[in-house]
């Protein structure tokens, strides 16, 4: 089972190395990893995202919270929360293929950033599934360089933080 973990954090040098490394060093696998500064400017929130049972969820809670630069870890994925990855790809536009390369870009609300000779940059931001099926269309065409932020979540509104 896939689970989001957000993690508000001090926003200190090495926080982001000790916290990582703790995790690595017991064993457990960090899918997706952002980090940004927040509304408060000494803190940081730290978006994972974990595979595995419930038990392993709580593991995980726990090593966490006793790190003395975590202020609070919240299990997002057990509320009602949206979602988001951003990403830029490079796509090949030899032979004619810009029209349909900015076609595609506009179905899936992705916006061109940047135009080459060769090949256009893409960016779009949405949910896993929706990047993922946007990357598939691209593959013919020829992606040139690709990169993602990890996954980042929030809460709906609404909703109480637990």
């Amino acid at each position: 089972m896939r689970h989001v973990l957000s993690a508000v954090v001090q926003n200190v040098p090495g926080v982001l190395a000790h916290i990582s490394g703790m995790l690595a060093s017991r064993g457990y696998n960090i899918d997706s990893l952002a980090v940004g500064e927040t509304e408060v400017p000494n803190l940081s929130r730290m978006t994972f995202v974990v595979v595995g049972d419930d038990q392993v969820l709580e593991q995980v809670r726990k090593q966490l919270e006793k790190i003395v630069t975590v202020v609070r870890v919240y299990d997002v994925s057990s509320q009602d929360f949206v979602e988001r990855d951003l990403m830029l790809i490079k796509v090949s536009t030899a032979g004619g293929k810009r029209s349909e390369v900015r076609e595609l870009a506009d179905i899936f609300r992705g916006r061109i950033v940047d135009v080459g000779a060769e090949d256009v940059v893409i960016e779009m931001s949405g949910p896993e599934n929706k990047i993922i099926a946007f990357i598939d269309c691209m593959r013919p065409f020829g992606i040139t360089e690709l990169v993602r932020t990890g996954r980042i979540a929030m809460v709906r509104s609404g909703t109480t933080v637990e």
